[in-house]
């Protein structure tokens, strides 16, 4: 049954909102904003040869993560502050403004520019978009759908990133990836306003906490940033000594964010088991399926010769196979739980990576390997999401703004470790298209990860039981 708050708001302005077209709009906010993380990786060839060649590629690539993860936590407190719907609308808004800038780019530099200031629109996007999916479900079963759905949205846009951009840039030009995102904002927007409800904002008094923001989204960046240049070991003393600012960064959030008045992580969260182990997993899903997945689109062009479209061909399955698991998962009911849904998942997935080490470089491994590894994250993803934020309701949207961090610097620091372990016991920056070398290393890697984790879920379901208590769903 509804409770009477969350009734009058899916009811307000005078009209009934549909919670299955509340759903798939605010879901639809997600698979957008994550899509754009990997949307330009298989177009970079074409941008850098369009700015001249003398451009280094891993500025465009990272802008968009950098900021996005960096300002997620900072993200979730704007919505707070200003209305989930209103700052989701707002975030659209300079969203779009971006993707024409990026579209007319007459340099590298404005292109960086412009995804960055997407990457900081979606930051303020997502966390509210998620606050809402769950405080609006009328019910236990509707939040565990919807969540499913939005762990099938954002798992399976990594992967169609990587499709988008090969096919522009396979057919087209690259330039059209942005005009797309144009096109694709206003429907967005009409979308929100259609079918997500007015805010109802109880503004607080207390201070908004700049400083705090400041040091968090600092040390995130630089974190995103250091594993950004960790390319093999040439930028090794940069990458550590960006780590080390990190560090610093760091101690100086907890020191500012306990004396506020209106910290932004309140120290409670830490003793929230299920929110530490929901963020945790969140970062060794991204940290092993997206550092797979990019270390394998590159062994594909670069070593077995594919043209961007086919190497992002590979992918479908796994994308396919996304939404297949988090429907499963979905699916689970109050006897199963989120436990069993995150070991299954998390098997799945070194499965796949341990027969993309085992079967390559043969076109049908490949492709059994990368549905393996959707099936997984569909499974996981939900998992993790479900448990991060099984809080009362006033806490999701900082468990949010947690989790989805997790999972930004689980993409960006399980990719550089996995290209960094490829390129330098692999040797795969050493070989040509007649000579290539299987990537082993790293895909044994974070197979190790994710069967490890899968391990430490198996473990926390066998303790729940014995103990009595009830895994989150």
């Amino acid at each position: 049954m509804l409770t009477r708050e969350v009734s009058d708001v899916l009811t307000g302005a005078g009209r009934a909102v549909s919670p299955r077209k509340l759903t798939f709009a605010l879901c639809l906010v997600q698979f957008v904003d994550v899509m754009c993380v990997t949307i330009v990786v298989t177009a970079l060839p074409q941008m850098i040869s369009d700015f001249g060649g003398a451009t280094d590629s891993s500025v465009i690539a990272t802008a968009y993560a950098t900021f996005f993860g960096g300002l997620l936590l900072f993200g979730a407190r704007v919505g707070e502050r200003l209305g989930h719907r209103r700052s989701i609308l707002a975030s659209i808004a300079v969203f779009a403004a971006a993707a024409a800038l990026a579209a007319l780019a007459p340099s590298a530099f404005v292109l960086a520019s412009a995804r960055a200031l997407q990457g900081a629109a979606a930051a303020c996007a997502v966390p509210s978009a998620l606050a809402l999916l769950t405080s609006l479900a009328p019910d236990d079963r509707h939040r565990a759908r919807a969540i499913a759905a939005w762990s099938a949205s954002g798992a399976a846009a990594g992967i169609a990133g990587y499709l988008v951009a090969g096919t522009f840039a396979q057919f087209g030009d690259w330039r059209l990836i942005f005009w797309s995102l144009l096109a694709i904002s206003a429907l967005l927007a009409i979308l929100v306003l259609m079918y997500v409800p007015d805010d109802v904002v109880n503004r607080s008094a207390l201070p908004f906490n700049a400083l705090g923001a400041l040091t968090v989204t600092t040390a995130i960046m630089l974190v995103v940033v250091g594993a950004s240049v960790l390319d093999g070991l040439r930028h090794w003393l940069l990458a550590l000594g960006l780590f080390a600012c990190a560090s610093i960064a760091a101690a100086a959030f907890l020191a500012v964010d306990r004396r506020s008045r209106n910290p932004l992580v309140p120290s409670a969260f830490a003793k929230i088991g299920a929110v530490r182990w929901g963020s945790a997993t969140a970062f060794v899903n991204t940290a092993t399926t997206s550092g797979g997945v990019t270390v394998l689109t590159l062994y594909l062009q670069n070593q077995l010769g594919y043209s961007p479209l086919a190497a992002a061909a590979i992918l479908i399955p796994m994308s396919a196979l996304v939404i297949a698991g988090s429907v499963t998962a979905g699916r689970f009911d109050s006897r199963v739980g989120t436990g069993r849904a995150g070991t299954v998942g998390m098997g799945f997935i070194a499965l796949g990576l341990s027969g993309l080490t085992i079967g390559s470089p043969q076109p049908v491994a490949m492709l059994t390997a990368t549905a393996a590894m959707g099936f997984g994250l569909g499974l996981s993803s939900v998992a993790s999401t479900s448990t991060g934020l099984s809080v009362p309701g006033e806490q999701r949207t900082i468990a949010s703004g947690l989790v989805n961090t997790a999972a930004q610097l689980g993409t960006a620091i399980g990719t550089a470790v996995l290209l960094l372990l490829s390129s330098t016991f692999d040797g795969s920056s050493d070989v040509s298209i007649s000579d290539p070398v299987v990537p082993r290393v790293a895909w044994s890697c974070a197979a190790l990860t994710a069967a490890c984790t899968a391990l430490v879920w198996f473990y926390r379901t066998v303790r729940e039981r014995h103990t009595g208590s009830k895994p989150p769903t």
